[in-house]
């Protein structure tokens, strides 16, 4: 059994390599491997997108590389591989974004990227550091992961959900702001659970043994 990471030049996948291949070690869930092979990703038990930066300079990368985002589509929508997309990788399953200009997305959980506008005028965008999670839905992934848990957040847009049921954790800052989103084998995180310490390690876990 194997892990991808998909590599797409986007982000540093040091931190988030060394994490799940920590929590796949610790739960016997197999290999965990950073590529950019098409037939690799095609063939993993599960899939992982990370991503930094712009949602139109993420795109563009991702589907620069041959073959690279048709193997991730066959894999998750075809096979019904479980996906977790963090920070833009999950930003990327949106319908479209609306950074810099509207970039379409993957369309996979309908709803828009847009840019966090807190109702206080006192907090800061970017919206950085620790918040806590307040938990809309049950999900395996979510196991051990209560409201109140911490996670660690870098980002000046966030997901809004076409279907509240796809939301399935937020924060609050000036505002609810998209957390966790999910859909059939799909889940994406907007915080780093590389970064998250135990919160994010415990949904590493959990993804890595889920069976959808």
């Amino acid at each position: 059994m194997t892990t991808v990471i998909v590599d797409y030049e986007s982000g540093n996948l040091h931190s988030a390599e060394k994490a799940f291949q920590r929590m796949a070690q610790e739960t016997g869930a197999g290999d965990v491997i950073v590529t950019a092979d098409p037939e690799m990703i095609r063939r993993a038990a599960r899939i992982v997108l990370p991503g930094d930066g712009a949602f139109p300079a993420c795109r563009a990368a991702l589907f620069d590389h041959r073959g690279v985002y048709e193997a991730i589509d066959e894999a998750v929508r075809s096979h019904g591989r479980p996906f977790l997309g963090i920070c833009i990788g999950m930003q990327m399953l949106a319908t479209r974004g609306l950074e810099y200009h509207e970039t379409p997305g993957f369309d996979w959980i309908a709803g828009t990227v847009g840019a966090i506008r807190p109702d206080d005028p006192a907090l800061k965008v970017p919206h950085m550091g620790w918040n806590d999670l307040v938990i809309d839905h049950p999900h395996p992934v979510l196991d051990g992961i209560a409201t109140g848990d911490h996670a660690y957040f870098v980002h000046s847009y966030h997901f809004r959900v076409a279907d509240p049921a796809h939301r399935l954790a937020h924060v609050e800052y000036g505002g609810a702001i998209t957390a966790i989103v999910g859909r059939d084998t799909m889940l994406g995180t907007q915080f780093h659970p590389e970064k998250s310490q135990a919160t994010g390690l415990r949904l590493i876990a959990n993804f890595l043994t889920w069976t959808p």
